[in-house]
């Protein structure tokens, strides 16, 4: 039995929404519920906080959720919005645009529970620095939100620009690959970034002295989290603005997937690695304030170590589509 185009539309529609709701809820839960223990343990200690802990974890746990909307969001568009079948190109685009946000928001929900968790548990501590712990558990759960960001944009991109003018293939892979770099790229760099908001918010309950060098190298070391998923999101505008000459060879296609999947993987080790090496600087900064310049060139150059990984993966990318 023969389908016609309008057909593989509706059901590349159907699963890009299901995929991006249902990857988008895992990390978003995920956060939501280790923000929701973290709270629990935090009021066992502390019964007469419980006010302050619970609010905390409800801001907490609606920064988590933010994710979470941006899948809700695709997800609606794609099982609603009549997409004009103009070409077999609008497939790869609408499975795209789901795969992309649902994948990018895994990494973001999970890593803005670390800071929140966080949060409720140095409010046990330091009642007296609620306010303070709020701050800054929402600042690092903020910049725990850009990865998903990154996918969402390119989701939009995905949905509503005409590529009905290029060649089907290679195009499709390209814009599948478009997916998989900017979507898988947003894992690490979400997690790498909570790790640090974590120890930030840890090592203010613990020194609430050390404000102000704990806030300014979480920012220094979440901002080094985040470039493997510009990485993944360079890869994208690549992939979906090139254009590429018309083949039906199998080659050219697995190539651009390939790179797709390349900076895609690639940028989940380096960001998560690198959350490790700013979650230590930070949680020795609120210890030892009097090493601020040494721990913060170490984590500088631990991270720039741990960062060389994702270049080698941009680098093998870049050649699978400009010479492949």
């Amino acid at each position: 039995m023969g389908y016609d185009i309008q057909t593989w539309v509706n059901v590349a529609a159907y699963m890009g929404g299901a995929l991006a709701m249902g990857f988008g809820a895992m990390g978003a839960a995920i956060g939501e519920g280790y923000t929701a223990a973290e709270a629990n343990a935090a009021i066992s200690r502390s019964p007469r906080a419980t006010g302050e802990i619970f609010k905390s974890m409800l801001v907490g746990q609606a920064v988590a959720e933010s994710a979470s909307i941006f899948a809700l969001v695709v997800a609606m568009i794609l099982l609603f919005m009549n997409f004009s079948a103009q070409s077999y190109l609008t497939v790869a685009t609408v499975f795209a645009a789901g795969l992309c946000m649902g994948l990018g928001a895994i990494g973001s929900g999970i890593g803005s529970g670390f800071p929140a968790g966080a949060a409720c548990t140095g409010m046990s501590r330091q009642p007296g620095m609620s306010n303070r712990l709020t701050t800054n558990m929402l600042i690092g759960s903020a910049v725990c939100q850009t990865p998903s960001i990154f996918a969402l944009v390119t989701s939009f991109i995905l949905l509503f620009t005409n590529f009905s003018d290029r060649p089907i293939s290679p195009t499709w892979a390209a814009l599948l690959g478009a997916g998989l770099a900017s979507g898988l790229g947003a894992i690490g760099s979400g997690l790498g970034g909570g790790l640090v908001a974590q120890a930030s918010c840890e090592g203010v309950s613990r020194q609430p002295e050390s404000v102000t060098p704990v806030t300014n190298i979480m920012l220094l070391g979440q901002a080094v989290t985040q470039t493997t998923a510009i990485y993944g999101l360079l890869v994208s505008f690549i992939l979906m603005f090139k254009s590429f000459e018309a083949t039906d060879a199998l080659s050219p296609c697995a190539a651009l997937i390939g790179a797709g999947l390349c900076m895609g993987i690639g940028a989940i080790g380096p960001g998560i690695g690198e959350g490790f090496t700013a979650q230590s600087a930070v949680a020795g900064i609120a210890r030892n304030r009097s090493a601020i310049s040494e721990l913060t060139r170490l984590m500088l150059v631990g991270q720039a170590v741990a960062e060389s990984t994702g270049i080698y993966s941009l680098v093998i990318s870049l050649i699978l589509i400009f010479v492949v």
